[in-house]
């Protein structure tokens, strides 16, 4: 897809936005009933919602790698094991917790959690880089089809590995490869999408995310119930695995699918620069046609002054340049905001989070406690945070205390290693009872999801209309900083327990 699709379309189309306001009051309304018309004689419907149906899927399949990875550690734990340490070697070590178990769990001698961490947001915020380059020279189609089947592929390799036996080194190190490129093609993806989304109404966008929204609490659930299964934890990881591989092909036959619909198709040609004149030109001749219909001499003159005035005001602002100094200089304050936001959360989770342990006698409990309380909710309540964004977007765009606000999140750091972690050093155990960990869950999660939609919602109201695609890629930038920050400090965290 040219520069021309991502830049100079959107522009034309908010003009024509504008000159329909401005004709609506003009002719008292008459343009509105034109408009109609020409509405239901150009652009076909939306039938049954199945396009908005594909971005939600399409949304959804974008975060199935990491969630689908990040809830499957207790899986990677126990392939990468060694034997775990007796009852006198936990007393020694001052965890009483343990005291009524015969074993602890096994030490984490390869750092599994924050490895995992660091090596997916590194490739998402190089690649999140290279998709703003490789676009011009790679075609859409190319990206986003080759990263669905580059993925399909690696999640294939990473189900058929649940059944080959290795040492744990070299497990370990092909497993931290796939989570590497695995990334790095949803990187490439993730931003492609987000550029084909700029061809359609702001509904689909909107859909898109809720799909992302819903990955992690769909990744949740199918660890869920794998685990109740009953079958060994080999065979549950099995089936656990096989999920994304069905979710990312049914992901590929839908954005094929996308190409057949013809509301989409409508929407689509837009990218197309002749297409896209064509489309304007009918607009004017409709308009003319109009006022010759009606003997309105009046109205057509001043119909062809305000779509020469449009035009003109279009090509000036396809015509500036913009500065991403400036554009930064704007938005500064909700950059920082979501780097601290993303910052915190990766910092503890799932490096440390996904390390407590429940302190209950109940084995079935224990068994489920770290998929739902610690992934469940935290991608439910994560859900409902964004959305919270939709309704008030307080503090507002003109606060500069926003990133304090969201670096006030860094108490929940030190609850967390409180809370009941086996295998410790330094620091001794405060908070036992599981109802701690998941009230710090549900505020935890919670603060993340609306302090992460918070600035990316307001960043573009900070900047003028022709800055908005430079907003986007800083922000989108700043995402990823946040997010390769926060797993770089969960290397520190895990050495203070």
């Amino acid at each position: 897809m040219s520069t021309e699709s991502y830049v100079d379309r959107p522009f034309l189309f908010m003009g024509a936005a504008s000159l329909h306001s401005l004709l609506e009051k003009s002719q008292g309304g008459h343009w509105k009933n034109t408009e109609r018309r020409m509405s239901r004689k150009d652009e076909p419907q939306d039938k049954f919602h199945f396009v908005t149906i594909i971005f939600l899927i399409l949304g959804l399949g974008t975060l199935l790698p990491w969630n689908f990875f990040i809830t499957a550690i207790p899986y990677f734990q126990a392939r990468l094991c060694s034997e775990p340490p007796q009852v006198n070697e936990i007393s020694s070590n001052n965890n009483r917790s343990f005291a009524h178990n015969e074993t602890a769990p096994c030490k984490d001698e390869f750092s599994f959690n924050n490895w995992m961490t660091l090596l997916a947001q590194l490739p998402l915020l190089l690649c999140t880089l290279l998709n703003s380059f490789i676009y011009q020279w790679i075609p859409e189609r190319v990206r986003i089809a080759g990263s669905m089947f580059a993925i399909l592929s690696l999640f294939i390799f990473t189900a058929v590995l649940v059944k080959v036996e290795m040492g744990a080194q070299s497990f370990f190190d092909l497993t931290m490869s796939t989570i590497w490129f695995i990334n790095a093609f949803c990187a490439i993806l993730q931003g492609s999408l987000f550029g084909l989304l700029t061809l359609f109404p702001q509904h689909y966008s909107s859909m898109f995310l809720s799909g992302q929204g819903m990955a992690g609490t769909f990744a949740a659930v199918a660890m869920i119930l794998s685990m109740s299964s009953g079958a060994d934890h080999r065979t549950t990881a099995l089936g656990y695995f096989v999920t994304p591989c069905v979710g990312t092909f049914i992901s590929i036959t839908c954005y094929f699918l996308l190409y057949r619909m013809e509301f989409a198709k409508c929407y689509l040609s837009k990218s197309n620069t002749n297409n896209s004149k064509s489309y304007e030109l009918e607009t004017k001749t409709e308009l003319l046609h109009q006022g010759e219909e009606n003997g309105d001499a009046a109205g057509q003159k001043k119909a062809v002054l305000l779509l020469k005035d449009a035009e003109s005001g279009v090509v000036g602002e396809e015509k500036q340049s913009v500065s991403v100094w400036i554009v930064f200089k704007k938005i500064w304050v909700m950059a920082l905001t979501i780097v601290i936001t993303f910052g915190v959360t990766l910092s503890v989770f799932p490096a440390i989070t996904a390390k407590v342990i429940s302190h209950s006698e109940n084995e079935d409990w224990k068994k489920f406690f770290n998929p739902v309380c610690c992934f469940l909710i935290f991608n439910t309540m994560d859900w409902i945070g964004r959305s919270i964004t939709t309704k008030t977007l307080w503090p507002g765009p003109d606060c500069k205390y926003l990133p304090l606000l969201a670096a006030s999140r860094s108490i929940f750091v030190p609850l967390f290693m409180f809370c009941n972690i086996p295998d410790r050093t330094y620091l001794y155990s405060f908070f036992f009872n599981d109802a701690w960990f998941i009230i710090f869950m549900i505020f935890f999660s919670v603060s993340n999801g609306y302090f992460v939609s918070l600035p990316m919602c307001l960043a573009p109201t900070k900047v003028l209309k022709h800055e908005s695609e430079t907003t986007g890629a800083l922000m989108t930038f700043f995402l990823a900083l946040g997010l390769s920050v926060g797993a770089g400090l969960s290397f520190g965290f895990k050495v203070l327990l």
